[in-house]
């Protein structure tokens, strides 16, 4: 473990690159977002739930996964605009520490979490994972793995299992992709739109984005000492996450516009569309991870 802990000390966090996306404007994502800002695949448990209904069952199905009990202290890396961390604070009696790189994230969250009456300790962090090093009881991230790169996977499975006592658990949401054969065995065509979506993407939206395998989710942490559990899936579920973002942005078009420009909605409006057709496909896939340090 000292070699990976001596890898994360001198990793500097990818600042730039999540803040050209995340700081974009508050006001802007709220146009599309449910209430509680949360900015990933929602969990739809029945067919009549709103986004926000939606959003907190995802929040708990990752919530449920990790075995809290009160005092412990819940790590969240990159925890956007601080929902799962409130939640975790009312419903579970836990502390919470949020890692994020964005600015307007950080400011939005504490100001959020110091609105919750709860005698618990709630930290919002201007850091990466890459520059924490202190004791926690359990981890969770959502959908902000895929900004981390895949020269850093190995370090931070090292480091989330170094902060986490025997028994931790820790649930990484995630979209991911599939080694290079996968979709020619599956029968899923690869088109020349979809890969110049994919570079749209990358060089317009999530600079620096980099999506993990399923392989590599496995290898990693196993490779780190974790053992692992087959990731729920929950692909239908971003389809309808996305296809109500879509709907939300168009419904504020001027807003949006007055807000940033026509160019950022046209942007987002492609990105947010393109990804769902991406997810009904199959091309790309999202699913929780779920992680446990053995004893040793």
């Amino acid at each position: 473990m000292a070699d990976g802990m001596a890898g994360t000390v001198q990793m500097r966090p990818y600042f730039e690159d999540v803040q050209a996306h995340y700081d974009l404007s508050d006001d802007f994502f709220g146009l599309f977002q449910d209430p509680s800002r949360t900015y990933s695949c929602a969990y739809y448990t029945h067919t009549d739930m709103t986004l926000e209904e939606a959003q907190m069952a995802k929040i708990d199905l990752a919530l449920d996964k990790l075995g809290l009990q009160p005092g412990m202290t819940l790590l969240d890396v990159g925890c956007g605009w601080g929902a799962l961390m409130k939640r975790a604070l009312e419903r579970y009696d836990v502390n919470v520490i949020g890692l994020t790189l964005s600015r307007n994230q950080h400011a939005y969250c504490q100001s959020l979490l110091d609105q919750v009456d709860t005698d618990r300790s709630h930290q919002v962090c201007l850091q990466g994972w890459e520059q924490f090093d202190q004791p926690v009881d359990r981890i969770v991230s959502i959908e902000a793995f895929e900004a981390f790169g895949k020269s850093r996977y190995g370090a931070f499975f090292d480091t989330t299992h170094r902060v986490l006592p025997d028994d931790g658990r820790m649930v990484i949401e995630t979209i991911f992709t599939h080694p290079i054969n996968y979709w020619r065995e599956h029968g899923i065509p690869i088109t020349l739109s979809d890969m110049k979506f994919t570079r749209f993407i990358y060089k317009e939206i999530f600079p620096g984005g980099q999506l993990p395998s399923d392989e590599d989710m496995h290898d990693f942490s196993t490779a780190a000492g974790f053992s692992d559990e087959d990731p729920q899936l929950m692909n239908e579920h971003y389809v309808r996450t996305l296809d109500t973002w879509a709907a939300n942005l168009i419904a504020h078009r001027a807003e949006a516009i007055a807000t940033t420009s026509e160019q950022v909605y046209d942007r987002y409006l492609r990105y947010i569309t393109g990804c769902a057709d991406f997810f009904r496909r199959g091309l790309s896939e999202v699913g929780q991870f779920s992680f446990t340090k053995p004893p040793q």
